[in-house]
């Protein structure tokens, strides 16, 4: 087992000063603005302004500078305004932002947002919305301030695609092109040995126990260091034990004290449940899951825990190593659809590694699951396990409809697949059969859900609140903020028409007592090709502030949060 064999300050100084050059005019009036308070859209009061204002909007043409990418700057010819699926122009930027309305005096700290937002090289487009290199974003919140920022991710990937102005690694759907045959064969010896995977870590961001903060992507060399202040790329995060393997949960669950992540093994189809004690870079296998289906492990992109157990699904999407061979896509990538080799959700002691669970359910297909707990009895003895998912009817569509030429060219069509809260109910009395179930009406919330959050102090137990994003059909891609009430079995939502949200993610007010006293953050691409920092109150779901960004941001996946000292 020791070798898991596995598919798949500022930093406004370092940008050049001709950037800001010539808007002197626009200062003293942002100034006058501030000092006059403003009354700005939906009656909210500017409070706050640029010290020094933010360049021009990204769609102008800017001055090249030696730290943009010569080749990856190009802008694509696209037939729409929407910046979400557009690349960012710039390699870094850093500035205050003008606010509209007041965010909490009691919101400090910095919210990290990682995605994908590079998607081309030169004259060549990538195909899929996961393929793009990492951008990082920040959002430094204090005294009622928003100073933004953001900036490229360092990794191997990207620093040998701006170096030789084309693909070098294996991304999600895109493979480097050989000159020659020797070349190709030499390519596929790499990808056997995990030399050609991507280090791209484009999915998520994560604050460890002591205070380090990592990107991720599914490829286990995808984990990244960053500096979160300035978000300098300090190297890559190198686990220190035997374990190895290509791939892992792209989510892993992270607490103060814990690191929790799933390590799939195809060549014996299954999954290694491991730990990582905070402060430490040691993974340590706890137990080991054997796949009841096959022919490989499902695609674990996200799993969830409760106080106890670990919860370890297995999806009939399951990894698939003659994809991953091909040089062209599939329309499911590097996966394979076995509906005939069933589902089903295992269920581990975090104490032991024993499994407790193994249980049949229906079909499910989900990216991302939303939190999980340990269903009692009148005694207080556990009697279920209750999982919650954003599921998408187990149609894997969804996949294919994440291709950036179908993001790109919505013609007003109603082409999203529905998805619902997907709730499963594990029974722990050695029942065959486990359950899966809509936990709310999907049309409350557009019958769309996925990129979500929850109140971090419920995480594996019993909770009420959950923030997503729903749509507002016709759509193809989910374009509204929700909140769902898993009691009363409703949501809310928030939408601005035309616009793309990013994940709303949910900081909770110090010392608060209820579980949605605090703020929901969501960075948002509008219709006109420029986008905003958006701040809603957790309870009551409405707008209390939004900064505008001087230039429009892609669309990114997921965030943390990174308390102030």
């Amino acid at each position: 087992m020791a070798s898991i064999v596995s598919i798949t300050g500022t930093i406004s100084g370092v940008v050049n000063e001709q950037y800001f050059g010539g808007f002197e005019n626009d200062e003293k009036k942002l100034a006058r603005l501030s000092k006059n308070k403003s009354i700005g859209r939906q009656g909210l009061t500017i409070t706050n302004v640029a010290t020094r204002p933010p360049p021009p909007s990204v769609t102008t043409s800017t001055p090249a500078h030696h730290d943009q990418l010569e080749g990856l700057v190009k802008a694509e010819n696209l037939p729409t305004k929407l910046a979400a699926w557009r690349s960012i122009r710039r390699e870094r930027w850093e500035g205050e932002l003008v606010i509209e309305g007041e965010i909490p005096m009691w919101l400090k700290g910095t919210y990290l947002r990682n995605g994908p937002g590079m998607w081309h090289v030169g004259d060549y487009n990538f195909r899929h919305l996961f393929d793009g290199y990492a951008t990082l974003v920040r959002l430094y919140f204090e005294d009622g301030r928003l100073i933004a920022g953001h900036r490229q991710i360092e990794s191997e990937a990207y620093k040998a695609a701006r170096k030789n102005n084309k693909i070098c690694y294996r991304e999600f759907s895109e493979v480097p092109k050989p000159d020659n045959f020797l070349s190709y064969v030499g390519e596929l010896a790499n990808l056997f040995s995990g030399a050609s995977l991507t280090d791209n870590a484009n999915t998520g961001v994560i604050m460890l126990g002591d205070g380090r903060v990592v990107c991720l992507t599914e490829t286990i060399k995808g984990s990244i260091q960053i500096n979160p202040d300035t978000l300098e790329t300090i190297g890559r995060f190198e686990y220190s034990d035997k374990w190895g393997g290509l791939i892992h949960s792209a989510h892993p669950i992270v607490t103060s004290t814990d690191f929790w992540t799933l390590l799939p093994d195809l060549i014996r189809p299954g999954y290694m449940v491991a730990r990582m004690a905070a402060g430490t870079n040691e993974r340590k296998v706890v137990g080991r899951v054997d796949c009841r289906g096959g022919p490989a492990p499902g695609w674990v992109h996200s799993f969830p825990v409760t106080d106890h157990y670990v919860i370890v699904p297995e999806m009939p999407l399951r990894y698939c190593a003659q994809n991953l061979l091909k040089a062209e896509p599939t329309p499911l990538y590097k996966f394979e659809w076995h509906p005939e080799s069933k589902a089903f959700m295992h269920v581990m002691c975090k104490a032991s590694g024993k499994i407790v669970a193994s249980v049949e359910i229906p079909l499910y297909v989900t990216f991302h699951f939303i939190n999980a707990y340990e269903e009692k009895d009148e005694d207080g003895r556990v009697r279920a396990v209750i999982a919650d998912c954003c599921e998408h009817n187990a149609d894997t569509t969804i996949l294919d409809k994440l291709r950036l030429q179908n993001l790109r060219s919505f013609a007003g069509q109603d082409v999203l697949p529905d998805a619902r809260v997907g709730r499963f109910r594990i029974p722990l009395d050695g029942t065959p059969h486990g359950t899966l179930e809509a936990a709310l009406d999907p049309d409350e919330h557009g019958r769309g859900m996925d990129m979500c959050s929850i109140n971090p102090a419920y995480l594996g137990k019993q909770y009420r609140y959950a923030y997503a994003c729903g749509a507002q059909r016709p759509c193809n891609f989910p374009n509204t903020l929700t909140k769902i009430d898993l009691v009363k079995k409703k949501a809310k939502n928030w939408c601005d028409p035309g616009a793309i949200p990013s994940e709303p993610f949910f900081v909770a007010r110090p010392g608060a007592t209820e579980e949605d006293d605090g703020v929901v953050i969501s960075m948002i691409s509008d219709k006109n090709g420029e986008g905003y920092a958006l701040m809603l109150d957790g309870s009551t779901f409405e707008e209390i502030a939004r900064a505008k960004f001087p230039y429009g941001l892609p669309y990114g996946l997921h965030g943390c949060w990174v308390p102030k000292d």
